[in-house]
């Protein structure tokens, strides 16, 4: 972790990201549900490993959070940023609040046993990676230069 001087936050272009996630989510399974049903094959497996992995997910999503918090820095993306945060889940993700939800998602996606949402999965993941962590990565670089550049090549942005 590592300070630097206040200036002006990241120029994401979507104001909430989770809703990149959420708002597709809620779609795809209306869709399902009202729609045309796209259902998985009915397995008690699946439905585990949703469970699972929506709570993985949420555990990821909330321990990013709660490390930046933790370092007295924020989650809001278009505010500076405190400091450089390199512990925690960030010393195996980038992004681990994106990761996270997009492992939540998944895990929704299988628990409801909806094939809909996976097909949306990637879209919410480029749309993510376009709106929000190209202006995020752009603005650590700038805010804290060579130190987010050894950070960006020794983490990965996902997992």
């Amino acid at each position: 972790m590592t300070t630097a001087e206040p200036s002006d936050g990241a120029a994401v272009r979507f104001p909430f990201p989770p809703l990149l996630f959420l708002a597709p989510l809620a779609a795809t399974l209306a869709l399902h549900r009202w729609v045309y049903p796209l259902d998985m094959p009915d397995s008690a497996g699946i439905t585990v490993v949703g469970i699972a992995s929506t709570v993985v997910g949420i555990a990821f999503t909330l321990s990013g959070v709660a490390t930046v918090i933790r370092h007295h820095s924020t989650v809001v993306p278009h505010r500076p940023v405190a400091r450089l945060v390199l512990s925690g889940p960030y010393r195996i993700s980038r992004n681990p609040m994106y990761a996270g939800q997009a492992i939540a998602y998944a895990g929704v996606a299988l628990w409801a046993g909806s094939w809909w949402p996976l097909f949306a999965l990637p879209f919410c993941i480029l749309a993510t990676y376009r709106l929000v962590i190209v202006a995020e990565e752009d603005y650590l670089t700038r805010r804290f230069g060579t130190e987010y550049a050894r950070y960006r090549h020794t983490v990965r942005r996902w997992l």
